[in-house]
């Protein structure tokens, strides 16, 4: 691991290893910048993602293409209604001497792609909350510590419902950010289908690994900011809630529930990192508005007024800000 100096030094390659990680991506992946510096935004911040969009926008794509370029250990779950708690965490079993033994399961790596999340019950979701939180989990009353770094990409299809189970808000809301991805544009669509109907095979390079992650994650955090930013981000989410003292009109008319304090701690962190990654030793107001989207949207829940009326839940952020 390359020692540093400085604090600003350290910053400063930062800013370039998330550059190189963004070229080596987007050997792969054509016209989603956004929703590519998001998720490296997550991964700096110690957080997890949540990617929404139809089927065929390389959401699979992207976070294996991500964890190639990071070299960690990479795990593929594919979430299915008869999927059971014990095909993530595992199970003990008996050994040649019927001995327990406990045989890891996938959830055991350092990248989780948890794919189509909202296919399996919620009993199953479950087994990943302790992770998600606590980099840990608890099979027959002992406690496995996870590998550092761990994260978990988790997509979802919007449009079909059928044999999908919601995720619960408890899960929801240890998402960092939840991402939506669109089409792509013209130019784009015709850039994607020139590199994928050929037999080039693209490598991708190695920029960071685990120990070089952890080190970013940790200077991320050291990152000062004012305490006018840092209000700035409570009373942002302080709004969102309806009937309190600082709740705006907004929330009032169209929001059932608001966002609790962990989307105030997301949004410093993500303003933190993204201050870094565009040469700022310091993240300002407009940080805490470039990351403040994707940290609220699924944390605030629409009342029926707001349904009724066609107000959607990026209508009332986009106004909050």
């Amino acid at each position: 691991m390359e020692k540093f100096e400085t604090e600003v030094q350290a910053a400063d390659a930062l800013k370039q290893a998330y550059t190189d990680l963004k070229n080596e991506i987007g050997k792969v992946i054509i016209g989603q910048d956004e929703v590519v510096k998001l998720v490296l935004t997550s991964i700096f911040c110690q957080g997890h993602s949540l990617l929404v969009g139809v089927p065929g926008l390389a959401k699979t794509l992207l976070i294996q293409t991500i964890s190639s370029a990071l070299n960690l250990k990479f795990n593929r779950i594919q979430f299915t209604p008869d999927l059971m708690p014990s095909d993530i965490l595992g199970a003990e079993t008996l050994d040649k001497d019927r001995n327990f033994k406990f045989i890891l399961g996938p959830i055991f790596s350092n990248i989780i792609l948890a794919d189509e999340i909202n296919r399996t019950p919620p009993k199953t979701q479950a087994a990943l909350l302790e992770a998600m939180q606590e980099y840990a989990t608890t099979v027959a009353g002992k406690r496995y510590e996870l590998d550092k770094p761990f994260f978990v990409l988790a997509t979802q299809n919007p449009i079909e419902q059928e044999g999908t189970y919601p995720l619960p808000e408890a899960q929801l809301d240890r998402f960092m950010f939840n991402i939506w991805l669109d089409y792509p544009s013209y130019e784009s669509e015709l850039d994607i289908v020139k590199s994928t109907t050929t037999d080039e095979v693209i490598k991708i390079n190695h920029v960071l690994n685990a120990e070089e992650i952890i080190q970013y994650q940790h200077l991320v955090r050291k990152v000062p900011i004012t305490d006018n930013v840092v209000e700035y981000a409570v009373e942002l989410v302080q709004k969102t809630r309806p009937n309190t003292e600082k709740a705006s009109d907004l929330a009032n008319d169209y929001l059932e529930w608001g966002a609790g304090p962990r989307a105030s701690q997301f949004l410093v962190i993500g303003a933190k990192c993204n201050a870094l990654i565009n040469g700022k030793y310091s993240p300002d107001i407009e940080d805490i508005k470039a990351v403040a989207n994707p940290i609220l949207r699924h944390r605030i829940v629409r009342n029926f007024k707001a349904e009724a009326e066609g107000i959607t839940v990026n209508n009332i952020i986009e106004q909050l800000l």
